[in-house]
């Protein structure tokens, strides 16, 4: 009984900071103690962790949303941001639930409402304000799911992480703050992330979901391969399909019947650059594929991107690496600003890369590349049974142990049987500094449990597809040597005319940075670029549709 006298003491006492900028009627006071009396009472069968016992015991049990005659400056926020959200589906639960919750409101008020009404809606709006910031800042993804069904895929020998990064949002101390004198609508615009052009791609979602109001996007039809001069009946759907999205602009003394004629052909090429299709103007299945995804399928990818971007780190360096896998590309950023791009090659599907963030430390010119134990296992071991001298034609040494001065080992003096499966390989496979390397000459580290890395590579030709997924995790870069430059400029200690010389040769030299970069190694299928354009890619290990098996729709 004393507890809950000082409890409702210190509810008043906030009452009054609360309402600080009004005169405090004596009727308020006597609701706002009688309210929080309740709020307590009904409280107390809640479980200790509940959402609304964690909020109303940290805000003392005052009445949040509902005061005496009408709503708080708070609830009018909630309502309106919920309200003005164009991102929300007009007719999903969440959106409907705020309509009709602020409707009861203003019904209850209107027709003198008890203090018992009052205090069940009161719940009602929190509950609507806790789902709510779930959906904002925290998303629809089911994670737990997700990394079970990551995990499951070990069962494949399929060895990856996706490493999460909870967003930094306390909606209970956003809505402490509002309570104190702030403004609710500014605590939830602040909390919106900011990184990866998360709101240029809010935008996009918004631009979508006029167009799904309007009625979408026509199908495309076409009679075979469609290149420039053909005429097809399906051209006329093409042109609109395109305009609808914004890749088509009319041109100057184009007729727009169902030639395809130049003004469209470029249309098209914008659309296959932004799908990271080849972009040669050449509408074949690949391309009508992509075309025909529907305007609902669209939204749910931007979704799901919306969310991965929640849970990734909010970046605060000056400069920053972003590698994004489905893109195949590398973004080196000073102060937000694109200042270079290369090409990259990324894991297979069985050996996806890992979706982690690190820091590169070191720089390592003419590297020698240490082969993995499970690379040794499933591939080296196998052509060391058949024949002995299999390393000596890769230039790889066979070690007895990690050290520096770890003897060399005859390979044929082994029985490598016995370490075709063994859980301890006590050799160290390395392949020589040269140009035949499976690292090329340079390789950037940023120490991690995956062993992955950025890394050159003498199999240029790959660079040339549009889809790279051929590595066995680590991040092959098309110019490395570009990379090298860029680092070269933010370090006094690395010079990149010296390490020219030295890659001309063999010799080994590590070179650790002054100016170490963050690097994030992200999974985003759809994304606003450095240019403001709206990219999508394919869904190369899956992920995609293993999140969407347990998304929540809202």
């Amino acid at each position: 009984m004393k507890l809950r006298k000082i409890l409702l003491k210190y509810t008043i006492l906030f009452s009054l900071v609360y309402l600080s900028s009004v005169s405090l009627a004596a009727s308020e006071l006597a609701y706002q103690e009688e309210a929080s009396e309740i709020i307590m009472n009904s409280l107390q069968t809640q479980p200790k962790k509940s959402f609304l016992r964690r909020l109303y015991t940290q805000l003392l049990f005052i009445p949040l949303w509902m005061h005496e005659k009408k709503l708080s400056p708070a609830a009018k926020d909630l309502f309106s941001y919920i309200r003005e959200d164009n991102t929300l589906n007009p007719y999903g639960k969440l959106y409907k639930n705020n309509l009709m919750l602020e409707s009861e409101a203003m019904n209850l008020y209107s027709q003198g409402g008890s203090l018992r009404d009052k205090i069940a809606l009161e719940f009602k709006i929190s509950q609507l304000y806790y789902a709510y910031t779930n959906y904002t800042y925290f998303g629809s993804i089911n994670w737990g799911a997700f990394q079970a069904r990551i995990a499951n895929l070990m069962v494949n020998d399929v060895r990856t992480e996706w490493v999460l990064h909870r967003p930094e949002v306390n909606p209970i101390l956003m809505l402490e703050k509002a309570v104190l004198g702030g403004s609710l609508r500014e605590e939830m615009e602040k909390a919106l992330p900011s990184q990866f052009r998360y709101k240029a791609l809010q935008k996009e979602l918004i631009r979508y979901r006029e167009i799904e109001a309007n009625g979408g996007w026509p199908k495309v039809e076409l009679q075979g391969v469609l290149k420039k001069g053909k005429k097809d009946s399906g051209v006329v759907m093409l042109r609109e399909r395109l305009r609808i999205t914004g890749d088509y602009v009319p041109c100057e003394e184009v007729l727009e019947d169902d030639t395809y004629d130049k003004c469209l052909q470029k249309a098209v090429k914008a659309f296959q650059k932004r799908n990271g299709l080849k972009s040669d103007g050449t509408v074949g299945s690949g391309t009508l594929k992509i075309l025909n995804k529907t305007v609902q399928e669209r939204i749910t990818t931007i979704l799901l991107n919306l969310d991965r971007i929640k849970w990734l780190p909010k970046g605060s360096s000056r400069l920053h690496i972003t590698i994004n896998i489905p893109a195949f590309m590398l973004y080196f950023e000073e102060d937000g600003k694109l200042i270079r791009k290369i090409r990259t090659i990324v894991g297979k599907p069985k050996n996806p890369t890992p979706i982690f963030s690190n820091t590169v430390k070191t720089i390592v010119l003419n590297p020698y590349w240490n082969l993995p134990k499970s690379i040794v296992q499933k591939e080296m071991i196998p052509k060391l049974i058949r024949n002995p001298r299999a390393m000596e034609k890769k230039g790889i040494e066979i070690r007895a142990g990690w050290g520096e001065k770890a003897k060399k080992i005859n390979p044929a003096t082994i029985d490598w049987a016995q370490y075709r499966y063994s859980e301890h390989l006590p050799f160290r496979f390395a392949q020589r500094p040269g140009p035949n390397n499976a690292l090329g000459k340079l390789k950037f580290l940023f120490p991690n449990k995956y062993a992955v890395y950025m890394h050159d590579t003498p199999a240029k030709k790959l660079f040339h597809r549009d889809k790279r997924a051929f590595s066995h995790g680590c991040i092959r870069l098309q110019k490395p040597t570009e990379l090298l430059k860029t680092f070269a400029k933010f370090n006094n200690n690395l010079s990149f005319d010296k390490a020219k010389k030295i890659l001309k040769g063999k010799k080994r030299k590590q070179i650790s940075l002054q100016e170490r970069i963050p690097v994030d190694i992200i999974y985003l299928t759809a994304w606003v670029d450095y240019d403001g354009k709206l990219q999508f890619r394919n869904d190369i290990y899956g992920y995609d549709k293993m999140q969407l098996k347990s998304f929540r729709r809202w």
